[in-house]
């Protein structure tokens, strides 16, 4: 799973890499685009288009005839129903392509709340960092020493939240800069990533997990647990980050969904695609 995420990770990186430095706005409407194009690609070759035109033409021709004849009530209840039957023979033909595209657009959704769903920390902003245990391991049983990098540093002691099999610090941003995180837990080394004060459009892994599937397609920013590893997965709570807009913030799957919609009916021309 691992060589299946790093794989898409680079893809991503090759996509925003002349955008780093921009606006989260340029990166979003350009993967929106690029979306839409997919897409529509997907939907021409597996969408039946001659029925979905035909249907649709249908539903247009009782609508008229609810039109023209508004007095005749057997005219009416034939053309309701017959608007009905085409609207679910519509819904037939575009079934097929919608199951097709949600493995797609679901892995493009994981990549896309790596870049746009989290913000770095800002120096002098604290944050939580939590260690969850895997097993039936108590906190107060395990020892754990965390060491920073000089991009943050720790404030608090450990507080071990037995109920929760967790560890939690508070720690705080210091310098500006991309560093790694140590920690030694019981003779075992595990390294999480840090990003302090980075590019307007980065790479932020809030979270780091265990070798489970789900758990690794889910959470792709960084290389999974050792197999058999005491942690279950180690979390540093970034902020969230919005897309802002006329002073408004928005979420990014707002923005993404409505840009790939607009994209997508403007260039459904071009592509010859019925929808």
């Amino acid at each position: 799973m691992w060589v299946f995420n790093s794989v898409l990770d680079k893809l991503f990186d090759v996509i925003f890499l002349p955008f780093r430095n921009m606006s989260p706005w340029v990166g979003m409407v350009l993967i929106s685009l690029l979306t839409s194009f997919l897409m529509l690609f997907i939907f021409r070759h597996t969408s039946n288009q001659a029925g979905i035109k035909k249907a649709k033409n249908l539903i247009k021709a009782h609508l008229l005839e609810l039109r023209l004849f508004p007095d005749d009530m057997r005219v009416q209840f034939r053309a309701q129903g017959r608007i009905l039957l085409a609207n679910l023979k519509y819904v037939g033909h575009n079934s097929k392509p919608m199951l097709v595209m949600i493995v797609p657009v679901l892995l493009i959704l994981i990549q896309l709340n790596i870049w746009f769903g989290a913000r770095s920390l800002k120096p002098g902003e604290s944050v939580l960092l939590k260690v969850k245990l895997s097993g039936d391991r108590f906190p107060s049983e395990v020892v754990v020493n965390v060491e920073p990098p000089p991009q943050i540093e720790i404030e608090t002691p450990p507080l071990r939240i037995e109920d929760e099999a967790e560890i939690d610090w508070r720690v705080k941003g210091k310098e500006t800069g991309l560093g790694r995180l140590t920690l030694a837990v019981e003779g075992e080394t595990i390294v999480k990533d840090v990003a302090v004060g980075t590019k307007p459009l980065s790479k932020i892994s809030t979270l780091k997990v265990g070798r489970n599937v789900l758990d690794q397609v889910f959470n792709p920013g960084e290389r999974p647990l050792p197999s058999g590893s005491i942690v279950r997965s180690v979390e540093l709570r970034y902020p969230e980050a919005r897309m802002d807009l006329f002073g408004r913030r928005i979420h990014w799957l707002v923005v993404y969904f409505v840009l790939s919609i607009i994209f997508g009916f403007a260039f459904k021309g071009i592509f010859k695609v019925e929808i």
